[in-house]
């Protein structure tokens, strides 16, 4: 999962010469690109270090103390001066507030040539000042497990979130922007990515109502607030109308009782079971009995009454703030930055992708089918699937093919966390010439004490970047995993420093400048850089204590394949915010349209089944012996029996999120929080709207009557009309694999040209360059350039089979 809280003013800087300047100041953690990469036996101890301080705690901590300087001064969370204590963050969101006042002023009052030909600079300063708080204040009020810095953080990011809202709908700000772009003059001393990200400024100032009335876009900060508090209810009332469900021991045939036992209630004549969570899905999956598994099907999908209608006034809210923008649907208005562009693009996609998928859902159905009728023992053509019944008859379908050879967790054995974080950095070094190195953590730097800190050394150029390691289960900690962005990289221009030196005459400029986190010199082209700073959160189990009775046999955290493939996706995330260097935060990494952010972390999905980057780390923790590739290629071909019938339910859960945010929602819409159907809007149906989707797709196996699934999709809140995205960048990953990496044939998924071909077409580029440009360069077809609904349909036939 892919975590960023920072939306505002992307923007970019001119290039204007800079005068040199000197530093009396000696700087901690400045690292001066070196001239060569560091000998083999270094890289040799590197490399057996990552492994180990993954996979012994008793290495871990020797590690740690041995790195640890007692002569050091305590550090703030990731180095940043202010975060030394939690009422450091209210002080750095102010002096953040008065340097942003600052800066938009320099904006609004340019006046020359030179002053308007920096206005994209400045702006992308006011964003990075910004989003430096409220990322990392995002980060630390979701993991830390101090309440204090939590505490500290919410009310950091509410301070400069309702600061952000007011500058994107300030005329001024616009309005020079908009003079800067139309004076050639101006505009000719720009760069082509400086261009494009002025483009993307204008953008997102249509969508902030800028063009309103002051009534208007008053009402447009109102009810974009309001959008939010009911975005935040829907998320906190995800849970069935009933939470148990009673069924007699009869009914519940076929679940394992141990099951049953550690969370369910015994009545007299069977269990009262949750329909909520893993017991309710595990016996789903597994109750003979139909009828049963009809009843716990329907109390599982059916929400709260008011859950209903919280989605509902949250998406006639959403459709207002569009409307106040001047957009006709939200879809419309979160479409205009992203590839598609336009809902009529995004379902010519989806429907190009349900015909492709249409024949794969057939055949897994009628497989399913054959199954069924011999279990009723009635061969009618009467005979369906149900929604019911497709976990169940998946998961016996799974079981006949599987190996009856191996325990289903044996693979585990060959996949530690060490070795496979040890594999990932072997990786990347052949394919970009990047590794992990574990680095010393000083104190008061990582929020628990399991923390690993990674620098990621480029063999040419050195440290770029600097990736912090949560991996570990800890009581309250999310079990998501999600990569984080707590800082994007940004060239720090000479007047900036320059700038820090006079606010802050007693401190080094260089740290003070990004606050004390870890940036890079380059001498060779005489270059700052803020890096790019990652936080990486898994809930792994730790690995035993030394204490522990289990730890003589050293047995570190072992994987499952899952856990594995989770790690390799969020790393495909990690690899685009390290390569994706630009000169400019608000273009940086992962920092691109939401239609592309996920193609590289799910193409690093196919990596894990390649035969030669398995060789690379995939060995047994006790014995060495190198991973079966048959076990892999079993599990692998199970994954996909499936594949079909669940293309087909994101497909239904994409034209879903696109039906609810386009404008099919009646206008005009209520403000008020307790009007729901008033002021025109009444006669909104999400339920219906739900089972007309599902009527236009043709879906396989229809939602019975009665039930509100909707309730439980918490994505809509988050993609807003996007979440066809997995599904488009999935087809364009697995495009990608087959056609740069060659589907791993000949050693192809290990090669450093392919690297390197993906890395120069799309990796470096951030979100500076359109995506459809990226594509159809690392693909070499010109075709798909323009992109458009053609063009979203081409990728919809390239298919999600493997």
């Amino acid at each position: 999962m892919l975590q960023t809280s920072c939306r505002l003013l992307r923007a970019t800087t001119c290039r204007i010469p800079r005068q040199s300047v000197s530093f009396p100041f000696p700087a901690r953690r400045l690292l001066v690109v070196p001239a060569a990469e560091a000998p083999t036996p270094v890289r040799k101890s590197n490399d057996d270090a990552l492994r180990h301080i993954f996979d012994s705690q008793s290495f871990w901590r020797d590690f740690r103390d041995t790195h640890r300087s007692p002569t050091l001064p305590p550090k703030g969370l990731f180095e940043n001066r202010y975060l030394t204590k939690p009422d450091g963050f209210i002080e750095w969101a102010r002096t953040t507030a008065e340097k942003c006042q600052r800066l938009v002023a320099r904006v609004v009052g340019a006046s020359s040539l030179e002053e308007q030909c920096l206005i994209p600079k400045v702006l992308d300063r006011l964003s990075d000042s910004l989003c430096r708080v409220l990322d990392i204040a995002d980060f630390v009020r979701a993991t830390h497990p101090d309440a204090g810095f939590r505490e500290a953080a919410t009310d950091a990011y509410s301070m400069l979130y309702e600061f952000m809202n007011v500058l994107n709908t300030t005329p001024d700000l616009k309005t020079r922007l908009e003079n800067a772009v139309n004076d050639r003059n101006v505009s000719a001393r720009w760069t082509d990515e400086e261009k494009m990200v002025a483009q993307m400024l204008l953008k997102d100032f249509a969508k902030s109502a800028i063009e309103a009335s002051d009534e208007k876009r008053q009402a447009f900060v109102e009810l974009s607030t309001r959008v939010r508090q009911l975005g935040t209810q829907f998320l906190e009332g995800i849970r069935p109308k009933s939470v148990t469900i009673s069924l007699s021991n009869r009914q519940l045939k076929g679940v394992d009782p141990r099951v049953l036992q550690n969370a369910s209630k015994r009545h007299f004549t069977g269990f009262s079971i949750p329909t909520f969570g893993p017991v309710a899905f595990t016996a789903l999956r597994s109750m003979e009995d139909e009828s049963a598994r009809r009843d716990l099907y329907v109390a599982m999908n059916t929400s709260p009454d008011a859950q209903v209608q919280i989605l509902q006034d949250f998406l006639k809210a959403r459709a207002r703030v569009a409307n106040l923008a001047g957009f006709g649907s939200f879809a419309e208005m979160n479409l205009t930055d992203k590839m598609a562009k336009t809902p009529v693009a995004v379902n010519s996609f989806l429907e190009s992708l349900s015909r492709d998928n249409k024949s794969h859902v057939q055949l897994e159905v009628d497989e399913m089918l054959s199954l069924k009728k011999l279990d009723t023992g009635d061969g009618a053509s009467s005979v369906q699937i149900e929604p019911w019944d497709t976990d169940f008859y998946t998961a016996q379908l799974a079981d006949k093919y599987r190996s009856r050879s191996r325990r289903p967790d044996f693979m585990s054995a060959y996949f530690s966390l060490g070795t496979v974080m040890q594999g990932l950095s072997r990786l990347f070094t052949h394919l970009y010439g990047v590794r992990f190195v574990p680095a010393a953590i000083a104190p008061g730097e990582a929020w628990d004490p399991d923390v690993r800190r990674l620098d990621v050394i480029d063999e040419t150029e050195g440290r770029i970047a600097v990736l912090y390691c949560d991996l570990f289960a800890r009581p309250e900690k999310s079990p998501n995993p999600t990569h984080f962005t707590l800082r994007c990289s940004r060239r720090i221009d000479q007047s900036e420093i320059e700038e820090a030196s006079s606010l802050y005459p007693n401190l080094d400029p260089r740290e003070t400048v990004n606050d004390g986190m870890a940036i890079s010199y380059n001498l060779a082209t005489d270059t700052t850089y803020q890096l790019p700073t990652i936080a990486l959160i898994c809930d792994f189990q730790p690995p035993p204590p030394p204490s522990s009775s289990s730890s003589s046999s050293g047995e570190p955290t072992l994987l499952l394949f899952r856990d594995v493939q989770t790690l390799f996706h969020e790393m495909g995330h990690a690899i685009h915010s390290i390569l994706g260097r630009t000169a400019h935060q608000v273009v940086s990494g992962t920092r691109c349209a939401t239609d592309f952010s996920e193609m590289p972390s799910i193409l690093m999905e196919f990596f894990l089944g390649d035969p030669a980057v398995l060789a690379l780390f995939a060995r047994h923790w006790r014995t060495d012996a190198p991973l079966p590739l048959d076990m892999v290629a079993e599990r692998l071909a199970l994954d996909r029996r499936a594949q079909g019938c669940e293309t087909e339910r994101q497909i239904l859960l994409a034209a879903l999120d696109q039906a609810y945010h386009s404008s099919s929602l009646p206008l005009p819409l209520p403000l008020a929080a307790d009007d729901h159907d008033g002021g025109g809007g009444g006669g909104f149906d999400s339920t219906r709207v739900l089972h007309e989707v599902h009527a236009r797709h043709g879906s396989s196996v229809r939602e019975p009557p009665g039930t509100s699934p909707q309730g439980f999709f918490g994505h809509l809140v988050e993609y807003g009309g996007t979440y066809y995205s997995y599904l488009f960048d999935r087809a364009i990953a697995g495009k990608v694999w087959h056609e740069v990496f060659d589907a791993g044939k000949g050693g192809g998924a290990v090669r450093r040209e392919n690297g390197e071909r993906f890395k120069a077409e799309v990796l470096k580029w951030g979100g500076s360059r359109d995506g459809w440009t990226c594509v159809a360069g690392v693909l070499r077809d010109e075709t798909l350039k323009d992109g458009g609904p053609e063009a979203m349909a081409a990728v919809g036939r390239w298919g999600v089979k493997d």
